[in-house]
């Protein structure tokens, strides 16, 4: 299960960041990279220097993962074009200062941090399999800890309304909504997920999640309390390059030592347990039963394996 040069490597993402390097390393190692944009001209210019160097290649799919109907039109487009993916990257997120909902009626959080990333996976299963691939997810230690100024005290890990897990609407409601916090419940619920694909997919696919470090991103930026944000250029210069957080993300998708390696939460390279909520088989299946049937709704069958 090791990333195959000359192979097929999903990334979201890619076009800025974190993202824009990882597709740039796998391209560099021969791999042909596909990525969903939802800005088509940077996405260009990324192909453009892919090509430039002459290794792999990449393949634009134009799309909005935001959303249902984007995540089922961008992995029907894969499936067409590739019987056979060997890795997915999820490391499309984003944090949202205020309350906001997708087209689906969604907290955006749980939009683009969790569904985004469980579609991908679910719906390009078939793929994966063939491949034997790897699936990355990348997720925010903001999990464990969603004090955004770490002092002293013990560390407040994200929550979850096991009640809510019903109905996807539910997730980060309006009524006491905290952008952090929100963005935090949206990565454990990828963790949750991961942790119950794992199982799933066991002896074809592995499935594991990384928090690559405090990266100067564009969602740190945003994550900032606003107290800092007068010494955020300083602050930056102390944070990990896109290119040392991606290396995180990198030695699980291609590290030989980590063949069937599974199920399993990195800080960096650590292997790090992740809130007790996390491992609840019953909040596990709970989660995909309402995932899966949001994901089915509105079309025939959804599973492609």
């Amino acid at each position: 299960m090791t990333a195959a040069k000359n192979g097929v490597a999903v990334v979201t993402g890619a076009t800025g960041g974190m993202g824009r390097v990882l597709a740039l390393a796998l391209a560099r190692r021969g791999m042909h990279v596909v990525t969903v944009a939802r800005a088509p001209q940077r996405a260009r210019e990324l192909r453009d220097e892919i090509a430039r160097d002459g290794a792999g290649s990449l393949e634009v799919i134009p799309g909005d993962l935001s959303h249902r109907a984007g995540i089922h039109a961008a992995t029907a487009a894969i499936r067409e074009r590739h019987d056979v993916i060997e890795l997915l990257i999820n490391n499309a997120g984003a944090h949202y200062g205020e309350h906001r909902l997708s087209a689906d009626g969604i907290e955006m959080h749980v939009a683009v941090d969790y569904l985004a990333a469980y579609g991908m996976t679910v719906l390009l299963a078939s793929q994966l399999r063939s491949g034997r691939a790897r699936v990355v997810n990348v997720a925010s230690d903001t999990l464990r800890d969603t004090r955004r100024l770490k002092g002293g005290g013990q560390p407040r890990p994200a929550t979850l309304d096991i009640e809510a897990l019903g109905d996807l609407a539910l997730l980060n409601p309006t009524a006491g909504f905290v952008p952090f916090e929100a963005y935090a419940r949206a990565k454990l619920l990828t963790v949750i997920a991961g942790y119950a694909l794992a199982r799933t997919l066991a002896g074809e696919v592995t499935v594991n999640a990384v928090h690559p470090g405090i990266v100067a991103t564009d969602i740190i930026r945003d994550v900032m309390p606003a107290a800092l944000r007068p010494f955020g250029g300083l602050l930056r210069r102390a944070m990990l390059t896109p290119e040392q957080g991606a290396a995180a993300a990198l030695r699980l998708a291609t590290d030989p030592d980590l063949d069937g390696v599974t199920g399993r939460y990195f800080v960096r390279d650590t292997d790090t347990p992740t809130p007790p909520v996390s491992y609840s088989v019953d909040v596990q299946t709970r989660l995909l039963a309402t995932t899966d049937r949001f994901l089915e709704s509105g079309t025939q069958s959804f599973r492609n394996g």
